[in-house]
């Protein structure tokens, strides 16, 4: 039978940007009967206040920390003075359910469309209009994307994504977790390397 991979994440989540490469290697060397299930694991809900100056300056020492042990890992630190940072990041996690309602094919590019944009552009996925922005980079109908970014639909998509990494158990972002038959498998994560988490996985399976 057929085994599920669950990668658990934040689009706006440090570390997921930081394990991008990596991840990308597990998916090429993963086996054939073993899919890849995206969940988002919604790191911070909605809100219209700023964030408090500590938070910024605790967020940019992860920021920081991740260049020292993960050290192909780029930040642009102008967004701190460029954005005005909210401790929100259930927005970005919509406008990735927005862009699949236009194909799967849209789901890990929209992804990586608000990476580069928190991470490289300092732009500030936290607000629609980045959103609204990024989805006709990508070539999404704009009016649906606006439509489906905030609809009840999609506030109830999100709500179930979140629960069911909490259901299979997702202590941070990102996680790795291996379902056979009905069984979980966290995995380790190595930052720097696929192979350690290949390594678990077959010998899982």
């Amino acid at each position: 039978m057929d085994s599920i991979l669950y990668y658990i994440h934040d689009p706006m989540c440090s570390w997921c940007w930081a394990f991008r490469p990596t991840w990308q290697g597990i998916k090429i060397r993963l086996p054939a009967n073993i899919s890849i299930q995206y969940v988002l694991g919604g790191l911070a809900p909605d809100t219209e206040e700023p964030m408090p100056l500590t938070l910024q300056q605790k967020i940019q020492g992860i920021w920081k920390k991740i260049q020292k042990e993960v050290p192909r890992t780029e930040f642009n630190f102008d967004f701190w003075d460029k954005c005005h940072p909210r401790r929100s990041t259930y927005p970005a996690c919509r406008a990735v359910i927005a862009a699949i309602k236009q194909g799967k094919v849209f789901e890990e590019a929209m992804i990586l469309q608000i990476q580069r944009a928190y991470y490289l552009q300092a732009r500030n996925p936290s607000d629609d209009a980045t959103l609204i922005s990024l989805a006709v980079d990508l070539g999404l109908d704009r009016i649906q994307f606006i439509n489906d970014l905030n609809s009840p639909e999609t506030h109830a998509a999100l709500t179930w994504e979140i629960q069911l990494s909490q259901t299979l158990g997702a202590t941070g972002f990102p996680s790795l977790i291996l379902k056979q038959l009905q069984h979980c498998y966290p995995l380790h994560i190595d930052y720097n390397s696929p192979l350690e988490t290949i390594k678990q996985i077959k010998a899982l399976s």
